[in-house]
């Protein structure tokens, strides 16, 4: 207890003292509500937007986990076909790393035009950017397991699939959740881009309605709803992480 205490109050301490920055900031600079509300502004807006907020968080939210499920799948099964089959990852490998330099905002128009309007388009737009992180972290992962483990599972006979499952997966647990828990915020910023492109409610549609608006305390609600999902979710995965994987050695 004292130990978590020890890691938990230095940032504790660092975001208060920046929020009462920021707002002394702007109280004493007199700087205008639509360039920079001061955080009890914003605070008063949350509360005052609640109902609504409310119900565009909760669209967020399903679709950001439906995205984020698939695109986890996704990169698992992208990272165990490559590993399983070599030729494979000679030659896809390099197109997996040329696909990450296409912006996903510049691949929205077109998944539009070829998906339409319903849920596909989003759920394509989490999954590219979901899937990466997770395939990457588990083929390297894969790569890293205990030689002397695999000669002796070799010499007993076992067969590759037996290796796989029993020896390679596990000891690869803690690489893919390393990838996992990038996905995870990935994949709120991969929901809210696709509301931009084409929803009629959730937290990336609330921001466009802001904006045009130019109601910049509201927008700052909603990317403080946007930093509260990433890290609830980031959170959870590190806590599934501590469940799965108990025969981690502890950081000293």
């Amino acid at each position: 207890m004292n130990a978590y205490f020890k890691s938990v109050w230095p940032p504790f301490v660092a975001v208060i003292l920046f929020i009462a920055i920021w707002q002394g900031a702007v109280s004493l600079f007199h700087i205008e509500k639509w360039m920079l509300p001061a955080p009890s502004d914003i605070a008063r807006e949350a509360a005052s937007q609640a109902d609504r907020l409310g119900m565009h968080a909760s669209a967020t939210i399903q679709l950001t986990l439906i995205g984020f499920a698939a695109g986890t799948a996704v990169g698992l099964l992208i990272a165990m076909v490559l590993h399983l089959v070599p030729f494979l990852k000679s030659a896809l490998y390099p197109l997996l790393i040329l696909s990450q330099n296409i912006p996903t905002i510049a691949l929205a128009p077109l998944l539009l035009i070829w998906f339409g309007f319903g849920l596909l388009p989003k759920l394509i737009t989490i999954i590219l950017v979901c899937f990466f992180p997770v395939a990457v972290a588990a083929m390297d992962g894969l790569t890293r397991t205990d030689a002397a483990m695999m000669n002796y599972m070799r010499m007993a006979g076992a067969k590759r699939h037996h290796i796989f499952w029993k020896l390679e997966l596990p000891h690869a647990l803690p690489s893919v959740f390393s990838g996992v828990k990038i996905a995870a915020t990935y994949s709120v910023m991969g929901a809210i881009i696709a509301e931009w492109i084409g929803a009629d409610k959730g937290i990336g549609y609330y921001m466009m309605l802001q904006k045009s608006a130019y109601r910049t305390d509201r927008l700052f609600v909603a990317i403080m709803i946007i930093v509260a999902l990433s890290l609830l979710l980031f959170l959870l995965i590190a806590l599934l992480e501590k469940l799965l994987v108990r025969w981690r050695p502890q950081k000293r």
